[in-house]
């Protein structure tokens, strides 16, 4: 019997420590961060993707806008949830670009576009190790104040396509659309080292079919609209090359050359849409498109960075303003696409 009762009490003591086992299971809460704390992926797996690609475009206009849509349509097209994509905007404001681009730098991502010379030159600076893709810029080895001449391969962490288009084409357009004028004005913003290259060819071009010409350069934002006005004050025509300082003005430069009734032909359909007649264009949205195709080629490994040539958009259109051509009277002869 005394064996028995020792047997019960053992079997109820051990239930009932099994029992406060458990009650204390259930009572403790789960360890917790303090706040603020949060663990941070490594770049490019917070959302499942293989690769992270940082863009910075210069500055908010058609054009640059077309060419990162272009971009970022070709990679997720390729690539789909493999890709992470940062897009940030300078708003024109080149130390943004720098901003910007050492963040990229700091979290490691895998490919950098510049959209712009101005975010090419900011990538330039803070990296010689992540690939690194311009678009929209003119003439790279002029960007990045290597040479003066078209470089097709920069043997270096740099390529990207180009908007170069046919110079002296659009010179060509000045005389079938205005051949009886006598002085055509350049007008160009002084900082962009690529808007400084495409005038001084146009301008050998203008002078070769006989046009008297000048340079009307401003600073920036804050003069150009009294520049402009100097400009028309003094040119029959005005040329505007690919510069991104007047694509981001245009409606105040529309202000004074539509008021002063001088025609713009201008470098690339953005600028005419805002205050020109006619453009030599290229497509900005299929050279966004070629450049994410690098990319692509770039993060996959089918491609050294070092090793590709500059791209181009081989296919230019000829494009009008109408409401422009209107406004000033001007009309326009067959073989011009309006601008939608």
């Amino acid at each position: 019997m005394k064996k028995l009762l020792c047997i019960v009490l053992a079997l109820m003591m051990v239930l009932a420590l099994a029992a406060c086992g458990e009650a204390g299971t259930e009572e403790t809460a789960p360890a917790t961060e303090p706040a603020g704390a949060e663990e941070t992926a490594p770049a490019g797996e917070a959302a499942g993707a293989k690769y992270t690609v940082g863009i910075c475009q210069l500055a908010p206009h058609t054009a640059l806008d077309a060419a990162t849509q272009g971009f970022i349509d070709t990679l997720t097209e390729a690539l789909g949830d493999d890709v992470e994509i940062k897009n940030n905007n300078a708003g024109g404001e080149q130390p943004n670009c720098v901003t910007i681009i050492d963040g990229y730098v700091s979290e490691g991502v895998d490919l950098i576009l510049a959209n712009a010379t101005g975010a090419l030159q900011a990538a330039a600076s803070a990296t010689a190790e992540i690939p690194v893709l311009g678009t929209a810029v003119t003439n790279y080895a002029i960007a990045l104040g290597q040479d003066d001449t078209m470089v097709e391969v920069l043997g270096s962490n740099i390529s990207g396509t180009s908007d170069l288009a046919p110079l002296d084409q659009q010179a060509a357009m000045v005389k079938e659309l205005f051949p009886d004028a006598g002085t055509v004005g350049l007008l160009y913003c002084s900082a962009e080292a690529n808007s400084v290259y495409q005038v001084e060819v146009v301008q050998a071009e203008l002078e070769a079919l006989g046009y008297a010409t000048e340079i009307y350069a401003f600073t920036d934002a804050n003069d150009l609209a009294s520049i402009t006005q100097t400009a028309c004050d003094n040119s029959d025509v005005i040329y505007i090359p690919t510069d991104n300082t007047a694509a981001n003005n245009t409606e105040a430069i529309a202000n004074v050359v539509l008021a002063a009734g001088v025609p713009v032909i201008a470098g690339e359909s953005g600028i005419c849409s805002g205050c020109g007649v006619a453009t030599l264009s290229i497509d900005y949205y299929e050279l966004g498109q070629i450049t994410g195709e690098m990319a692509v080629q770039i993060l996959t490994g089918e491609a050294d960075v070092s090793e590709m040539a500059i791209g181009y958009d081989e296919t230019v259109t000829k494009m009008y303003n109408a409401a422009n051509c209107e406004a000033l009277g001007i009309t326009i002869p067959e073989g011009y696409e309006p601008i939608a």
